[in-house]
Order: C-alpha cells, then sequence, then structure tokens
C-alpha cells in the first residue's frame, strides 16, 4: 500500500547505501526470481546462487548446511555492515531482505562475531526508484540527531568514569561506569555499523578476534570488581577507551540511517538484551546489566516513536501492539528500580546478581514478547515498488 503524497525518488538518492528490512513480508519480501540469492553456509564455505542482482530490494535465501557458522552479513566493501541475520542454527533456513543501491558488496558467512568468516563479491547492478514518505526523512534527520546527542553526552560522562581511574579511586570508578555507557548502549547499532570501533570499547573476553588484545569498558570493569585494583595498564586503557570514544564521536554523523534501518536498529537492541543483558553475560562483573537494559530499551523505543506515524498508518495493529508490549517492559523493568516513586533518577537499579532465576525469565520472556512484533516494524514503514 502507497502512502499518501509518497514523492518518488532514486534508491540511491533514499539511502545513500542501504536499506535492511529482516524478515520476508508481502512489502518487502523478494517477488522476481533475479532479486533472489541464495546463501549456503557450511564449515569451509560460503556459496552464493548469484554473484549479480538489480540494486533495490534483493532476498538473501539463508541454509546453513554447517555446524559452526551462526552469521550471515551482507557488508559494504569497507566492512561496514549492511544488514546481518544472527542465530542461524546448524540445518536451518532464514530469510533476508536489504534494500541496496547499485555497487559492490561482500556476503560473509562467520561463525559468531570472531574472524572475517568466508566471503562472497557480489554487486547490485542498476538502480531502481522507491516511493519515500516525507515523514520518513523528518524521522531519520530526527535520529540522526539523537545518536549524535548520545554520542556527545557520552564523552564527559566517559572522561569523568576515565579520570577516576587514573587517580586509582576504585570507588570513583565504579559509580561512574554504568552511567558512562548509556548513551552508548542506546545506538549500539548505528556504533557497530563501523565495525572497528565496537570491539575496541565494548568487547568481553569471550569476544576477542585471535590475536587482539583486550580494550575498553570490559577491560577496566573487571580490574574493578573482579581484581579490585588500578595499576598502570588500567590508567594506559581508560585513556585509549576517552581516545576510542572519540573517534566514535567524530564518526557518528557520517552513520548510514535509513528508516529501515532505524526499525531493524531497534529489534537488534532488543537481540542485545536477550543475549547478554538477560543472561548475566554482559556485566558479568559488576552486575550493573539492568543499567544497560534500561538504556537498550529506551534507544529501541525511541526509534519506534520517531516511525510510528507511518507504521500506524500502515499496519495500526502493530504500532498498538508495539505501544502496550514497551509499556509492560517498561513497567516490569520498574520493579527493579531502586528509587521507585521518588523519581530521582531512572537508571538506579538494584544489582543484576539479586534478580532470581524466576525473576530472569519473566524478563526474558517480555522481551521476546516485544521483539516479535518489533521484527516487523521495518516492513510496516517501508514499501517497496515491485518492478
Amino acid at each position: 500500500m502507497r502512502a499518501v503524497g509518497l514523492p518518488l525518488v532514486t534508491a540511491a538518492a533514499t539511502a545513500a547505501a542501504l536499506t535492511a528490512v529482516t524478515g520476508c513480508t508481502e512489502k518487502g519480501g523478494a517477488k522476481d526470481t533475479d532479486r533472489v540469492v541464495g546463501v549456503t553456509a557450511r564449515d569451509g564455505s560460503c556459496e552464493v546462487s548469484r554473484k549479480e542482482f538489480p540494486a533495490g530490494h534483493v532476498e538473501l535465501a539463508i541454509e546453513n548446511k554447517g555446524s559452526k557458522v551462526t552469521e550471515v552479513y551482507l557488508l559494504f566493501p569497507d566492512d561496514r555492515v549492511v544488514t546481518e541475520r544472527e542465530n542461524i542454527g546448524p540445518g536451518t533456513r532464514q530469510r533476508l531482505t536489504a534494500e541496496v543501491r547499485a555497487g559492490d558488496y561482500r556476503i560473509a558467512c562467520k561463525p559468531g562475531m570472531k574472524g572475517r568468516g568466508i566471503r562472497q563479491d557480489v554487486r547490485a547492478t542498476g538502480g531502481s526508484a522507491a516511493p519515500r514518505d516525507a515523514r520518513l526523512d523528518r524521522a531519520v534527520a530526527a535520529y540522526r540527531r539523537y545518536v549524535q546527542r548520545q554520542a556527545d553526552e557520552t564523552l564527559p560522562k566517559a572522561e569523568a568514569f576515565a579520570a577516576a581511574v587514573r587517580a586509582g579511586d576504585i570507588a570513583a570508578a565504579k559509580k561512574a561506569y554504568a552511567p558512562s555507557r548509556i548513551g552508548w548502549e542506546r545506538t549500539e547499532p548505528v556504533a557497530e555499523s563501523f565495525g572497528d570501533i565496537d570491539p575496541k570499547v565494548d568487547v568481553r573476553a569471550d569476544g576477542l578476534q585471535d590475536g587482539q588484545k583486550w580494550t575498553g569498558w570490559h577491560r577496566l570493569e573487571r580490574a574493578l570488581w573482579r581484581d579490585g585494583r588500578i595499576g598502570a595498564g588500567e590508567k594506559a586503557l581508560a585513556g585509549r577507551l576517552v581516545k576510542d570514544l572519540k573517534d566514535w564521536q567524530r564518526r557518528v554523523g557520517t552513520a548510514e540511517i535509513t528508516p529501515t534501518s532505524m526499525a531493524n536498529g531497534a529489534k537488534e537492541l532488543l537481540d542485545e538484551v536477550a543475549t547478554g543483558k538477560v543472561t548475566g553475560e554482559e556485566e558479568r562483573y559488576s552486575h550493573t546489566d539492568l543499567v544497560d537494559f534500561q538504556a537498550n530499551v529506551e534507544g529501541a523505543r525511541h526509534s519506534f516513536e520517531l516511525l510510528r506515524p507511518v507504521a500506524a498508518e500502515h499496519d495500526a495493529a502493530l504500532a498498538a501492539d508495539l505501544d502496550r508490549r514497551f509499556a509492560a517492559l517498561d513497567g516490569l523493568l520498574g520493579r527493579y528500580r531502586t528509587d521507585r516513586g521518588t523519581g530521582a533518577s531512572p537508571y538506579a537499579f538494584v544489582s543484576y546478581d539479586q534478580v532470581g532465576e524466576a525473576g530472569r525469565k519473566e524478563l526474558s520472556d517480555a522481551v521476546n514478547a516485544l521483539a516479535e512484533p518489533l521484527s516487523r516494524l521495518a516492513a510496516a514503514v517501508v514499501v517497496v515498488r515491485q518492478q
């Protein structure tokens, strides 16, 4: 269905690169056989059924015939992420639809987030026209301002954290740690799209690549909470963290942002909660997982609210369902705030190691209940003109 007043613009002008839509829907699914690229992932190969396809919408039909590969990426030549699909189990099939401009890309099959994976060069040829709602342009502009503001506001908090580390003040560093991460967690998919920044500042020990030096927040988290000491190495790492975050701050304005990358980014933030925060793996030493949890949900909700006018027009039931589920999750998180009723701080939470198995399951169920309809948001805000 085409929204009222949709102008036609070229794909190169609309996305300036990409528009990823997870799932296969009537609005976004590739109908033409020349727009479907079969991707067969094996432990020792990543096979594609075609290496050229028309620009516009393309559908990756993924089949995992290996035992190690769990992720498939569509990448720019410089390794920035166009779109990805994670948690692809052995013997399973999944569909991933993206909107791309003409140009060169790479498809990578990877075992988790480790290594470069096995890659195939592919090319989108020609161009196509796609309808674009002016309200979506305004949403993208507003989100771009939001992302930049989060980066700008993170820097002084990170500098305060680093200053406490360099001063050897463990208590002050612990207090400054979680607040320094809020802006990053709200907009993590945008930061991750650059490829090289996230491994420097937010990697956990079990996510290190071969030969990679462990730097960033979580390396310092371990020193503060597990080791209980700050040495010369940690002080140097604090300075490195600020330097890397300044790089993020400078580059965030160049990020590729489209309506569907916003929608899919919101879903990615919920996946971050499900795979890292609910399990307690993200903040395994500090147990400040609920702070990250709250920030992830806020970032996802902000994207949804910016896109809501168009989403509600195309799928009113979906928009209403997302309203209800965001509210329910916020209410559930509220049970764990230590400032309930005072409004003193929305980020004052109990330590996550105090949340029992039943509570974690309840949080997990609420996240999953929100993630499913959120995965359909992208299809509700994009209309692809069939060729």
